[in-house]
């Protein structure tokens, strides 16, 4: 079993309590390491920390910080194998896809270091003769970045790759259920001789350290990717101090699929977006509503889709489709929400119960239909391998089920007519729409839901510019 250390100001250390938490294996339900339960005392000592290095790196020209997160990006690169094995293990994510989690996070660094030459202000014209108004981008401070467990290294890259290239600091929480992969990024930060205090990662409670994160008068803008519940939470910390916060919070994507869809393209795609990461991702198709005329030769095809989705333990085999869920908490949730949606009159196609295996946190791929917008799992995020299927009859119909829910991550359409993928566009309450493919945003686009969906943004010049404010200066000439 592994043991860690959290990192502070350029050192590992242990909790102030000296208590540890352990962290499990959710496909083997084994005790893999054990990280420190980190206390309000240790996160102060890393915002602290975070404080006194953060003026000298703003001072860095922009182009020197981002040579250093090149140089981590390429040490990333070089500790693939031991990254993908730590996320694979911890949460229970395919080998495959951890390893396009880490190269896709080297990739997203050095995205963003490229942006150290093209981020930039303005001159504004005056009404007043001799004067000129600049306005200039500064960094905020110090970031706080919660950290959830479902992509756990890339978020790391998503929330410090643009806080340090516009010269913030920062200090990241991961989620107790899967911190390892943090705290070996941890030892490549130090390797790569980042000036101490810039990166502080800090292990333990949720409740506790995210807390004191969003609530401490030093921090100058949270970033949490996590729960609407974890949202709210954060923004109540945060009123006290008017800290900024930047929230991507639960979704219920709606997939649309029209009578003249290519029914095997939208199959496929659907399954994709939903048994990916073992359908443990926000912006992924939650539920489905298929135009009646094609709705039997659809749920036929994607049910025996759904059926033929494999699992298994994610080290021992890399050809399966997809792991266990993260952890009993969430076994149970997902097999709740299904057993609620059959009492309540759905019908199961496929799946509906936990894998027969010994060990693990298993739940079968499952399709539901005879599911209506009234039951929960078509309102709430199920956040596990179930796909729930509904009829319509137009798009007027179509477009207003979609829009009958309070999250607005994502949305997709299924259609070969331009017309209804120009109005489904305009009037899908998302703040993504996909057209004819998976569920999957690009680095250069921006990710942002709309309603209990979350607040800002994150990739891209938008994404970046969530990590800057602006400083108004009017110069009056006396010439």
């Amino acid at each position: 079993m592994r043991k860690y250390q959290m990192y502070i100001n350029g050192r590992f250390v242990s909790s102030s309590s000296g208590e540890q938490t352990q962290v499990i294996n959710p496909a083997t339900e084994e005790i893999i390491s054990e990280v420190p339960k980190g206390t309000v005392e240790d996160v102060r000592l890393a915002i602290d920390s975070a404080e006194k290095a953060q003026k000298a790196w703003a001072k860095l020209p922009s182009i020197e910080r981002g040579r250093y997160l090149q140089t981590i990006s390429k040490e990333i690169r070089k500790n693939a194998p031991i990254l993908a094995r730590a996320i694979s293990e911890e949460m229970g994510k395919t080998l495959s896809l951890a390893e396009t989690e880490v190269n896709f996070t080297a990739d997203y660094i050095d995205y963003m270091a490229g942006w150290a030459r093209r981020y930039e202000g303005e001159i504004v014209q005056s009404d007043r003769p001799n004067e000129q108004i600049f306005i200039h981008k500064e960094p905020i401070g110090v970031i706080a970045g919660i950290l959830p467990w479902n992509f756990p290294f890339f978020l790391i890259a998503r929330k410090a790759a643009p806080a340090l290239i516009t010269g913030n600091t920062i200090v990241l929480k991961p989620s107790d259920l899967s911190p390892n992969n943090a705290l070996e990024f941890a030892k490549i930060i130090d390797k790569v001789g980042l000036p101490k205090g810039v990166i502080n990662i800090v292990t333990g409670s949720g409740t506790t350290l995210g807390q004191e994160l969003a609530g401490n008068s030093k921090v100058g803008m949270v970033s949490l990717t996590g729960s609407y519940n974890a949202g709210a939470a954060v923004m109540r910390a945060a009123a006290e101090n008017i800290t900024k916060v930047s929230l991507e919070l639960g979704g219920k994507a709606p997939a649309i699929v029209m009578d003249d869809a290519d029914i095997d393209l939208a199959v496929r795609s659907i399954v994709a977006s939903r048994v990916i990461n073992t359908g443990q991702v926000c912006n992924c198709t939650e539920r489905v509503y298929v135009h009646k005329n094609i709705a039997d030769e659809f749920i036929k095809k994607i049910t025996k889709a759904m059926s033929e989705v494999t699992y298994g333990d994610p080290l021992m085999n890399k050809e399966i489709d997809m792991g266990p869920l993260s952890s009993k908490e969430a076994l149970e949730s997902v097999e709740k929400m299904v057993q609620e949606a059959v009492a309540n009159g759905a019908t199961l196609l496929t799946g509906g119960k936990r894998s027969s295996q010994d060990k693990g946190y298993f739940y079968e791929p499952t399709v539901l239909v005879n599911v209506n917008n009234e039951m929960e799992i078509m309102r709430q995020e199920i956040f596990g391998p179930v796909l729930p299927i509904a009829t319509f009859n137009d798009l007027d119909e179509a477009l207003e089920l979609a829009n009958d829910c309070e999250y607005g991550l994502t949305s997709s359409i299924f259609t070969q007519n331009i017309d209804v993928t120009m109005r489904a566009s305009k009037e899908l309450e998302f703040g993504e729409t996909y057209v004819n493919r998976e569920n999957f945003e690009a680095i250069q686009g921006f990710h942002a839901g709309w309603k209990k969906s979350g607040i800002g943004g994150a990739d891209g010049r938008h994404g970046l510019e969530e990590y800057l404010q602006t400083h108004v200066v009017y110069l009056q000439s006396n010439l």
